[in-house]
């Protein structure tokens, strides 16, 4: 049992990092590598198997059954029964000073995961919501492979789309003028297919837990928004992937995959972005691979609203204190699946532009048999 003193007044809920990629894209020794660091201090580790992950030379005790304590400071434990049961297991023990408090967590998916099942645990399960958010999704892609495989497996492709971080593995096995090209084309379509994720190489060290970790909209030291570095919609704006156009494979899993930025500078009703919001979900839910916005509402203009989902599932909003920068439009980033943008751009304004809100609402009504949830809307008046 640890000797720590128990927290006091509420809790800031804890950052969590998913780590995802494909098989054999070098997720293991990746974070093997991670764990060394000290940087990895004050982190929960979830891994499917300790077995996969070379442990001996940084266990230092066995703090709790099925947790261990690395010597770099962080903690190491299985998935249990399901994630949310070992998110659940992992807070119990903290609130109960079974093990050490731990300030961020790390989940590790299986290489052939779609990581919208883990994102939904952590953004819409009743109590985890209150006690975690989502940081950010880190991807590895080999160098080697990744252009193979992003072309046979879809899942591969939606892995480095939902992407904040992209970490590109085994590029010092690239060694021969061909090797070198191939890398080079991959950089390409990564940038095409993810414009705003920044792209580490492992091989030459870049892939350090200061710029793995943290890629979410709150600073863990400051508790201070990046909405900026945290939306980087200028990297949409400037070179979204838009496949509107001609000359494009449409077998390719790339060119069903969108990723763009709408913008509005009118301030919105709550009422009508509620209902934009709800009509996305139930309609395209399932073409909305992530969704990410900064929202300036009526009823607040001076401070914005962030949102976050992932197809149909949307984090509860945050209210933020002031604007990040000079404007105050709203932006909404969307990565998609099979929808082009000129149907979102045409709802949102459907939704908050030209239209009024009984245009709206028999709008909204239309596609109701779409939806099999309750409307309760993401904002309150």
């Amino acid at each position: 049992m640890t000797n720590e003193k128990p927290e006091r007044g509420p809790r800031p809920p804890i950052p969590v990092t998913v780590l995802t990629g494909f098989l054999g894209s070098g997720k293991t020794t990746l974070l093997n590598a991670l764990l060394h660091h000290d940087g990895m201090a004050e982190t929960a580790v979830i891994v499917n198997e300790f077995g996969e992950i070379g442990l001996d030379h940084l266990l230092v005790e066995t703090a709790d059954e099925g947790i261990l304590e690395m010597s770099s400071g962080c903690l190491c434990c299985t998935i249990r029964g399901d994630l949310i049961n070992t998110l659940e297991g992992l807070l119990r023990k903290r609130d109960n000073n079974r093990i050490k408090p731990f300030r961020r967590v790390m989940i590790e998916t299986t290489g052939l995961a779609d990581p919208a099942p883990v994102l939904h645990t952590i953004m819409n399960h009743p109590h985890l919501v209150m006690r975690f958010r989502l940081d950010g999704v880190v991807t590895t892609v080999d160098a080697l492979n990744a252009m193979s495989t992003l072309d046979a497996h879809e899942e591969s492709v939606k892995q480095a789309a939902v992407a904040d971080r992209i970490i590109v593995t085994k590029t010092d096995l690239c060694t021969t003028r061909q090797d070198k090209a191939a890398l080079a084309a991959l950089r390409e379509r990564l940038a095409a297919l993810n414009p705003a994720a920044p792209v580490l190489d492992a091989a030459r060290g870049e892939a350090t837990p200061d710029r793995v970790l943290g890629a979410g909209l709150f600073d863990l030291e400051s508790r201070s928004p990046d909405v900026i570095g945290w939306l980087r919609a200028e990297a949409y704006e400037a070179g979204g992937h838009d496949h509107s156009g001609h000359g494009h494979d449409v077998n390719r899993h790339d060119e069903r995959i969108q990723a763009h930025c709408v913008r509005t500078r009118e301030p919105v009703s709550v009422t009508s972005f509620n209902l934009f919001c709800e009509l996305l979900r139930s309609a395209y839910g399932g073409n909305l691979l992530r969704v990410k916005g900064v929202i300036c509402l009526d009823d607040d203009p001076e401070r914005p609203v962030v949102i976050h989902g992932v197809q149909h599932v949307f984090h509860p909003p945050v209210r933020l204190d002031a604007w990040p920068s000079g404007d105050h439009d709203t932006r909404i980033v969307f990565i998609t699946r099979d929808l082009d943008k000129r149907v979102l751009r045409e709802l949102l304004n459907a939704f908050t532009g030209t239209i009024d809100a009984g245009h709206a609402r028999e709008a909204y009504d239309a596609r109701d048999a779409l939806s099999t949830e309750p409307r309760s809307g993401l904002f309150r008046r």
